[in-house]
């Protein structure tokens, strides 16, 4: 196991599992630009790392992420050119929600306490968010002054339909983990002391399972978002292709044959 922390993020990297933590608790762990930019270091490195299965990303003490940090972003000093921040938020906050759409291994989500702004969009993103039921979503950026970032305008409407996307950008709703659950934000809510427990057993799952069959099909589920039948069913095609190349296609359908659990090893 590698152990590293730094910039306000703990990363650690054990067992196929890679481990990123919010580690700025009396900040509520939000987001500056060092912290946005070693988490996108450490997920562009998982993208080609044959060792892992499954990525959690989780926050140090009882917040999850208060969003990006705007007071470390708008520290005294000279005005920026116009444009800055829209050419930077690419490379940055957008950046880093790409990347865990797009990455193909499993992404877990833990969340309790605040999931605010930059903090939402990442439970958003990640492929199964895990909640406590006393946990709060918020989007605070019309309460700010200020439109939408990192993804928001993309991912709600998909997940909960235009009305309730409104309600949570433009009225600044704020939901509970119980609430966000059963709007299908989030993949579970459960009581606080349940949340490790329940964490633990969903990444357990995950870093058993075929990996490149759960990466590819990750891969055809946000691209078909995006097209008509043909071109999804084109992807699956090639999913398919590959993913029946591979040692757990293999050792599943021996599994099969033996009338046992397959044991997968992620090749």
């Amino acid at each position: 196991m590698t152990v590293s922390a730094a910039e306000g993020v703990s990363i650690d990297q054990g067992d196929g599992v890679l481990r990123i933590s919010l580690d700025r608790p009396d900040r509520k762990n939000s987001l500056d630009v060092a912290a946005v930019a070693r988490i996108v270091v450490a997920l562009e490195a998982a993208a080609t790392d044959d060792a892992l299965r499954v990525v959690v990303l989780t926050g140090a003490g009882p917040d999850f992420c208060a969003g990006a940090d705007w007071v470390a972003s708008n520290a005294a000093g000279a005005r920026p050119r116009t444009g800055s921040l829209q050419r930077r938020t690419a490379l940055q906050a957008h950046r880093l929600i790409e990347l865990l759409v797009q990455l193909q291994l499993p992404v877990v989500c833990q969340v309790r306490g605040w999931a605010a702004g930059l903090g939402f969009q990442l439970a958003l993103a990640a492929d199964f968010t895990i909640a406590s039921e006393s946990a709060c979503f918020w989007e605070p950026f019309i309460e700010r002054g200020f439109s939408a970032d990192s993804g928001a305008t993309w991912l709600l409407p998909r997940l909960v339909g235009v009305a309730r996307a409104n309600e949570l950008l433009l009225l600044g709703r704020k939901l509970s983990g119980a609430e966000a659950a059963s709007w299908g934000l989030i993949h579970r809510a459960v009581a606080d002391v349940e949340l490790e427990a329940a964490t633990a057993a969903l990444v357990g799952q995950l870093a058993a399972g075929p990996t490149v069959a759960l990466g590819l099909t990750k891969r055809c589920i946000h691209r078909s978002l995006e097209t008509g039948l043909a071109p999804a069913m084109q992807g699956e095609a090639f999913a398919l292709e590959l993913s029946s190349r591979t040692a757990d296609f293999k050792e599943g359908l021996l599994a099969f044959k033996e009338r046992r659990a397959a044991r997968f090893e992620g090749r």
